[in-house]
């Protein structure tokens, strides 16, 4: 079970660094053509979009990576923050929709609670 978890924290930190990656490309895509119009009413709104966009990414990006590496460190913690993540993945279909399984089997069976508990 210690491989799954192992695993699950691994596969968490992989979706949210993808996650920061996808905040810079909106983040530049978005400010970029607001730049490139020239137009500075098209650069003030393309600014503020661009920083929503990329700063939800990233807040929803970020427990992922933090509670990823707490687990392999064994913090207690690590797991709860894991599976409030995997409640939101779920919605992210396919892959956190896959991932969010595979951590509720992970961390909610009882082999899962027992590897937990002796890290």
């Amino acid at each position: 079970m210690k491989n799954h978890i192992t695993a699950v924290a691994v596969l968490q930190i992989v979706l949210g660094a993808f996650g920061l990656l996808a905040a810079l490309f909106v983040f530049v895509t978005i400010l970029g053509g607001g730049l490139l119009s020239g137009d500075l009413r098209a650069m003030a709104i393309t600014s503020a979009v661009a920083t929503i966009g990329a700063g939800y990414l990233v807040v929803v990006s970020l427990p992922g990576i933090v509670a990823g590496f707490g687990l392999l460190r064994g913090k207690p913690w690590a797991r709860v923050v894991l599976l409030i993540v995997a409640a939101f993945e779920v919605l992210h279909v396919p892959l956190g929709t896959a991932l969010a399984v595979y951590t509720f089997w992970v961390l909610l069976s009882e082999d899962g609670k027992r590897a937990l508990a002796t890290i």
